[in-house]
């Protein structure tokens, strides 16, 4: 028996040789060639887009100049498909390099060994792979400094609108995620969701969900691991984006959140935050990932019991060198020629509690767009539209606006809120008598440089219940309304400060409490639309 399958396999590789014979010798090598350039396709996960980020690139690069946000930032450079050489399986000086628990390694050899290397001369009519299961029996090494297209993960867009990056459906199970709609090469959108506290994250276009259940007191943190070393984290990673497609905490008590939503293990320091923010975002920085590896804590810490707590925030790793990278020390950057921007917590809602955060301290970044063709000359911000009731603009009430002397605090001779709906700019004035330094916007503010109004007044810092800059006298500082305020000073950029308490400061203390300042009354931030002209 023995013998005769022997003849038997003697005679099929002979008649294969004879039909081979009968087909072109450039016809062999043209088919020979496809075959290898599909295999290679299939066994590497090639993709020709890597990276792809058109959720952070609404527009193109503006041409003929250096943009100012991006200097010392390179594009990133498509991979080649390139068939890896002997070497790309040991590192430097023939030592192994090994990566464990990312991605099954076995898959790849298998793939490897069954369609890019001894499978090649079967058509693909041909099931039959008599390697098939020596992969399982072959250790297989990974070395990082091979660019490997199979570290390319390319985002994709699944049926209900949820960002996710395509891999073969094998690595999405392995990876955790849940396959929702299909790319090329058979590969699946791969939907990565977290609803869990404690877990960890090394995946890009994650979304961290929150639990069912909430006990109180608690925390609940999730941690983002980033690491070239990690077969999906090939690119190095300068920037983790956070968008918050739905948040819901307790509102805080005079701007302090009891509720906490904080960050840890960044460049970037980020401010508390709690209350509403859905549709907000945060530009992280950390250290580049092809230095050193980092972990970033995202932690929700809650003290009392509250049946409101929801959030579903999608955590984006953003490689060094992208074009759509935030500039440095940016919280918030914005990437369109128009559009609105909020400080967190603010909502259209009918006032009566305070909902200005303390301790915020940040910077909110513009790109400069093209505009007809054009570089954006200025940006002009205005107060965005309210429907519900809301305040678009409410940072530090500023000074009462009663008879001189009425209305005084007797101890202080500071000035008790009063209904007051003014503007305010700078950031001091004096009190009725003259002889006390009572501040308007020294403590809460927006900062925006070179700002100037309609009726060419111009102001760098803004408070008040509206935005003017309109001076106005001491006893009745600014304007009841608000204007457009617009800006030439590239680049495009509103910093935004609050103190540590809505109440009255008794004492100065310079530098660090450079002047006494009454309490301020159901502040909620701000809303402004922008424009680039």
């Amino acid at each position: 028996m023995l013998i005769l399958n022997v003849l038997f396999s003697i005679v099929l590789v002979l008649g294969s040789g004879r039909a081979c014979d009968d087909i072109g010798e450039e016809e062999q090598l043209g088919l020979f060639r496809h075959q290898q350039l599909d295999d290679s396709v299939l066994a590497y996960d090639y993709s020709p887009n890597p990276w792809s980020s058109l959720n952070y690139q609404p527009r193109s690069r503006l041409p003929g100049y250096a943009d100012l946000y991006s200097k010392g930032r390179t594009s990133v450079k498509r991979p080649e498909l390139i068939v890896p050489p002997r070497s790309y399986l040991t590192g430097k000086n023939g030592v192994e390099n090994r990566v464990e628990g990312r991605l099954a390694l076995r898959d790849f050899a298998s793939n490897f060994i069954n369609t890019g290397v001894f499978n090649n001369r079967f058509t693909p009519a041909n099931t039959w792979r008599p390697f098939s299961n020596l992969a399982n029996r072959i250790p297989v090494s990974y070395n990082p400094n091979f660019d490997n297209p199979l570290d390319n993960f390319d985002a994709c867009t699944g049926p209900n609108g949820h960002s996710g990056i395509c891999v073969p459906g094998s690595a999405c199970s392995l990876f955790g995620g849940r396959p929702s709609g299909s790319c090329i090469l058979g590969k699946v959108c791969c939907i990565n969701v977290m609803s869990s506290c404690g877990a960890t994250v090394t995946l890009n276009n994650t979304y961290w969900q929150s639990p069912s259940t909430i006990s109180t007191p608690s925390t609940c943190v999730l941690t983002v691991k980033v690491d070239t070393k990690f077969i999906e984290q090939k690119r190095p990673i300068c920037q983790i984006r956070l968008d918050f497609i739905s948040f819901t905490t307790t509102q805080p008590t005079a701007g302090t959140c009891s509720d906490t939503f904080r960050v840890g293990g960044t460049t970037t320091v980020v401010p508390v935050i709690c209350g509403d923010n859905s549709g907000q975002h945060m530009y992280l920085d950390i250290p580049s990932s092809d230095l050193t590896s980092s972990n970033i804590q995202l932690m929700f810490n809650f003290l009392t019991a509250s049946s409101i707590r929801s959030w579903n925030i999608k955590i984006a790793m953003l490689p060094c060198g992208a074009s759509y990278l935030a500039p440095g020390n940016c919280l918030q950057y914005f990437t369109a020629a128009t559009g609105r921007v909020k400080s967190f917590n603010w909502q259209d809602t009918p006032t009566g509690t305070t909902r200005q955060l303390n301790n915020q301290n940040y910077n909110i970044c513009f790109r400069t767009e093209l505009v007809s063709s054009q570089r954006a000359a200025q940006i002009c911000l205005s107060v965005c539209s309210v429907t519900n009731g809301g305040d678009p603009f409410s940072i530090t009430t500023p000074a009462s606006l009663r008879p001189a002397r009425t209305g005084f605090d007797a101890i202080s001779d500071l000035p008790i809120p009063a209904a007051a709906l003014n503007s305010n700019v700078g950031t001091a004035v004096s009190n009725a008598a003259g002889d006390t330094l009572v501040a308007t916007c020294l403590y809460d503010f927006i900062i925006i440089d070179g700002g100037r109004g309609v009726n060419g007044i111009t102001a760098d810092r803004y408070c008040g219940n509206h935005l003017n800059p309109a001076v106005g006298t001491v006893r009745l500082p600014g304007l009841t309304t608000s204007v457009q305020v617009c800006t030439p000073m590239r680049p495009f950029v509103i910093k935004y400060q609050t103190d540590g308490t809505e109440a009255a400061i008794m004492t100065a203390n310079p530098p660090a409490v450079p002047a006494v300042a009454r309490n301020d009354d159901l502040n909620t931030g701000f809303c402004l639309d922008y424009q680039e002209l």
